[in-house]
């Protein structure tokens, strides 16, 4: 008996051990919450350079989008998007380099259903809305996509110019 109960708990412990290593993995190689592409999370106390209003949608003839699809940004700035799903099926805003997005896209293809709120994206269900106070300490040009598989296909991407 003694050797069922130990060797129950044993798997037990190991199930727990690799659900927990699942789900606390960082995921693909450069998928840490650590460091970004694209700057840093911002402090939503300190005051922002200005709010960029970013609308996700579809239109009659399939294509998705966001509104604008292009933003230009000084380096240092703080800014505030306010994201808003005027469409009628889940969207996300994914905002990383173009290389950080497609290995991610990769990720997305294999979980479809992964939700996203994290300091750099979003998902949100249609008519929802969310904001993402980010600070652009380096300069360059990043993106901001859907995920979703075939979003991105369906022209759901933008672009962040940072000067």
């Amino acid at each position: 008996m003694k050797t069922r109960i130990s060797a129950f708990t044993g798997a037990a412990v190991a199930l727990t051990l690799a659900t927990g290593l699942a789900l606390a993995a960082p995921g693909e190689p450069g998928h840490s919450h650590k460091s970004f592409a694209a700057g840093e999370p911002g402090d939503p106390k300190k005051p922002v350079a200005r709010t960029v209003e970013v609308t996700m949608k579809e239109t009659e003839d399939a294509k998705m989008l966001f509104e604008p699809n292009r933003v230009e940004i000084k380096r240092g700035e703080q800014v505030k998007f306010v994201l808003k799903n005027v469409g009628q099926v889940d969207h996300e805003f994914m905002l990383d380099s173009v290389e950080n997005n497609a290995k991610h896209k990769v990720q997305m293809e294999k979980n479809p259903d992964m939700e996203h709120d994290d300091p750099n994206g979003k998902r949100l269900a249609p008519k929802g809305s969310s904001e993402i106070v980010w600070r652009f300490t380096k300069a360059g040009t990043f993106e901001f996509a859907c995920l979703i598989p075939g979003h991105y296909e369906s022209g759901m991407k933008g672009t962040v110019v940072v000067k």
